[in-house]
Formats: structure tokens, sequence, C-alpha cells
């Protein structure tokens, strides 16, 4: 039952999350609150290690979830449910465009699907930074400077700034640097 539930959720989130990797987060954040697979803290850490490692994010998350959840079958499942929309509807809208790719209709269509996906993903960026750099709980009990976390704001200055000084470097080195920090600093 946990392997069709993991194809299910995971076909759902394929199926509307149009933009990429990052706009299945908000579908991941609400899969997390209702099957309780996994805590906003590892969807964090599913999306750290997701975006330092080759691959979609969505499918490295979705592989992640299966595995925690199910082992190597949930795995394959939830990578399978996530994947099968795409494939299905690349076929479909492949079939259509041969007859309609001069359509202002079909030119339409995806010119709202832009939109739409960068609002999805300003959403997703806006809930990560709140969730990285902000403590509610905090904030009710002992008010504004309590709330911030600011080591985690000092290091992602550290490493805006040294992207920017630092120009040529390969991007691996300022994950790298990151994951140091994380361990030194107990971040």
């Amino acid at each position: 039952m946990i392997l069709l539930r993991l194809f299910f959720e995971f076909f759902k989130t394929g199926l509307f999350a149009i933009g990429g990797g990052l706009a299945t987060l908000p579908f991941l954040r609400e899969m997390s609150e209702t099957t309780g697979w996994f805590t906003q803290t590892e969807l964090l850490d599913m999306v750290a290690v997701s975006e330092s490692t080759p691959g979609p994010i969505g499918v490295n998350m979705a592989t992640y979830v299966g595995f925690t959840t199910a082992g190597i079958p949930g795995a394959v499942i939830a990578t399978l449910g996530l994947i099968t929309p795409s494939v299905i509807i690349v076929l479909i809208v492949a079939g259509f465009l041969k007859r309609f790719k001069d359509s202002k209709v079909v030119a339409a269509v995806f010119g709202g699907l832009r939109p739409a996906s960068t609002a999805l993903i300003a959403a997703v960026l806006l809930s990560l930074v709140v969730m990285n750099f902000w403590n509610q709980t905090l904030f009710d009990a002992q008010g504004l400077f309590a709330a911030l976390k600011w080591k985690h704001l000092l290091l992602a200055g550290v490493i805006f700034a040294g992207t920017k000084v630092f120009k040529k470097w390969h991007p691996a080195i300022f994950l790298l640097a990151g994951a140091a920090a994380g361990i030194v600093f107990s971040l």
C-alpha cells in the first residue's frame, strides 16, 4: 500500500510542478505535512543535498523520500511516479505541437505557464529564506534580534561575497565551504 501511495503522491507532484525541480518544493512541503514521511528540516536538507548532487532536484528528492520511506522499491516507485506525468505530457505535447506549432493559442498557453512557474519558484525561494534565516518561536518569545539566525545570515553573506570576489572558482568549492562551516559551527 505504501508503494502505491508513494507513486500517487509523486505522480501528483510531477503532474502539477511545472517549471523544474524547484517547482516541486511547494508540493513536497504539503506532502511533508500530510504524510509525515519527512519533516520541514529534512526537506531543507534534501534541497541542500539535491542541489549539490548531479541530476534533477525533483528526481533526487523523490528518490530520497522513496528510499527513506520504503527502501529501494520505494525509491524506484517514487521516482517513476514523479517522471511519468512528464513523459506522458511530452509525448502528447509533441504530437500537438506538430499540428499547432503556429497557433496563437498554444503560444499564449506557454506564455501563461512561464509566469506561473516563476511564481512557484519565487514562493519556494521565499519559504526557504524564511526557514533558513528566521525562527518564529524565538520571535514570539524574545523579539526580532533573537529570531534571526545570525550564523546562517553571516555564512550566506560570506559565501555570496566570495562568489563575487572569486568568480572563477568552481561552485563546488563554495558548497564544500558551506558544508564545512555547517559542521564547524553546528548550523
